[in-house]
């Protein structure tokens, strides 16, 4: 059995509150939940994130939007464009997703520019950048190619896909990837997930289930050997 993580995971989890059907107040249902649990991040489409950001001010919750979703087609401007509106908004982190169609064009220049705006807008206004690759369209030879660009763009995290997950992707990024440069997974459901996640080096992880994650971690925690009962 896996050993109890020394610490909960709460400060690296993220719930993506990206389903087309979500009302607003399930927006703000999720977003109190995740300040009642303390987690890392909330990423909320782009039409919601004033209200992410009013609903998380005082909170310790990051408040990240998602750009260019979910296929990464929009032209470089309308990126551009779409990322400084939601800095300007407020959101601390941008989750951009790379241009998978530009990739496997084998357009190489204008993905690492592209990228390197986005990192530079994100800076200058002291947010990080996470860029999603969907690595479900790409062979192993542009995954690597799009980590050399995440690397000179010096975006702050790769994420293989917003769907889910595979080890053998995490471990390709990781490998080609700067130690500087964090993973993040999304899909996790059990904590066993995520203690896997963090085992392969992901920094943020994704979840559409941190409360019962967190449950089992207290479980876990309370369950394991010299725990003092009160």
């Amino acid at each position: 059995m896996t050993p109890p993580a020394a610490e909960s995971p709460a400060a690296i989890l993220d719930c993506p509150l990206l389903a087309p059907e979500l009302s607003d107040e399930a927006v703000v249902a999720g977003i109190q939940a995740a300040k009642r649990l303390g987690i890392a991040s909330v990423t909320v489409r782009p039409c919601d994130i004033d209200l992410a950001v009013r609903s998380l001010e005082a909170s310790t919750v990051i408040p990240a939007a998602a750009c260019g979703y979910p296929h990464g087609s929009q032209n470089t401007a309308t990126k551009l464009y779409e990322a400084r509106d939601l800095l300007r908004r407020g959101a601390k982190e941008i989750v951009a997703v790379i241009g998978i169609s530009r990739l496997l064009s084998r357009e190489f220049q204008h993905v690492q520019t592209e990228l390197l705006q986005l990192a530079e807008s994100c800076h200058r206004e002291s947010a990080k950048l996470t860029v999603i690759l969907e690595a479900g369209y790409l062979t192993n030879e542009l995954k690597v190619i799009a980590c050399a660009c995440c690397e000179r763009a010096e975006v702050d995290r790769v994420m293989p896909s917003a769907a889910g997950w595979r080890a053998e992707d995490l471990q390709l990024l990781r490998k080609h990837l700067p130690e500087e440069v964090g993973l993040q997974a999304a899909g996790a459901e059990t904590l066993e997930q995520v203690l896997e996640l963090q085992g392969l080096g992901c920094a943020r992880i994704s979840t559409a289930a941190p409360a019962a994650i967190l449950q089992s971690w207290q479980a876990r925690q309370a369950a394991a050997p010299g725990t003092a009962n009160s």
